[in-house]
């Protein structure tokens, strides 16, 4: 698809699919940090952010290497993110998951930070760097287009979030793909009934007058921050003294955030 065609699908079904965005060497360097961070962190593995039974986390990864500077500035991604969100955009976390094998439970149907679009429309967009291929089988994500637009969150609309819906679409794809989300977007992991994990980091954008979900400044470490380019410490709204209204060490509503 052309760019203009992607916004166009993301304006009315939600999410695109954005296959081989990252090339070998992106790929490799990616998978390969994020398997070492979860060597050395072992079970403290994502307690910046929250445990999750069922799969392993990573949080507060741009304080954790220079390949995640990288994807969270990617020219293929970050315009998308800035067309979803109508040109205000500041990064809210950056977190990685990897769906545990032979589990049967899948996630409820959600939107991320159980966010509603507000009188300026969109404020949530999350985009998910795959790192394994997306299968029907491995914990792929299920999407029902155009739910973004309904102005309600599943767990109020649905019986059971957990079941299948009608509209839904699961998104499958190869490892080395994005998929870039409205997260307004009713939306969740399946579950992953391989014997192999499903691992994809999450970098979760929201608009510049919302607050962050890991406050940025709060969880860099001051060499980190002193490295920063002046486009990321922009992105990060490192030197936005507005985003210190909201500071506290995590902003999270209830519902869930990431696959």
């Amino acid at each position: 698809m052309t760019p203009r065609e992607t916004c166009r699908q993301l304006d009315d079904l939600g999410y695109a699919l954005l296959p081989a965005v990252m090339d070998a060497a992106l790929f490799s360097r990616l998978r390969e940090r994020v398997q070492e961070l979860f060597m050395q962190e072992g079970e403290a593995a994502g307690s910046e952010f929250k445990i999750e039974q069922g799969a392993r986390r990573l949080a507060n990864l741009v304080n954790k290497g220079a390949i995640f500077h990288e994807i969270i500035l990617h020219p293929r991604v970050l315009p998308l993110v800035r067309h979803v969100l109508q040109g205000s955009v500041k990064l809210s976390s950056l977190n990685a998951r990897s769906a545990n094998p032979q589990r049967d439970t899948p996630q409820p149907l959600h939107c991320d930070m159980s966010a509603l679009p507000d009188e300026r429309g969109s404020w949530v967009c999350n985009t998910v760097w795959m790192l394994d291929d997306f299968t029907e089988d491995n914990g792929a994500l299920r999407v029902v287009p155009g739910s973004h637009c309904w102005g309600r969150l599943p767990q109020e609309a649905l019986a059971d979030p957990l079941a299948d819906h009608p509209r839904q679409r699961v998104i499958t794809g190869a490892a080395g793909s994005v998929i870039v989300l409205n997260a307004h977007l009713w939306h969740g992991g399946l579950a992953n009934r391989t014997t192999r994990p499903r691992t994809a980091v999450h970098a979760f954008y929201c608009r510049r007058d919302k607050p962050q979900q890991l406050h940025q400044r709060q969880w860099l470490a001051p060499d980190v921050q002193a490295s920063l380019a002046p486009n990321l410490r922009e992105l990060l709204a490192l030197d936005d003294a507005s985003n210190d209204a909201d500071c506290g060490q995590h902003y999270v509503r209830s519902g869930f955030l990431g696959q």
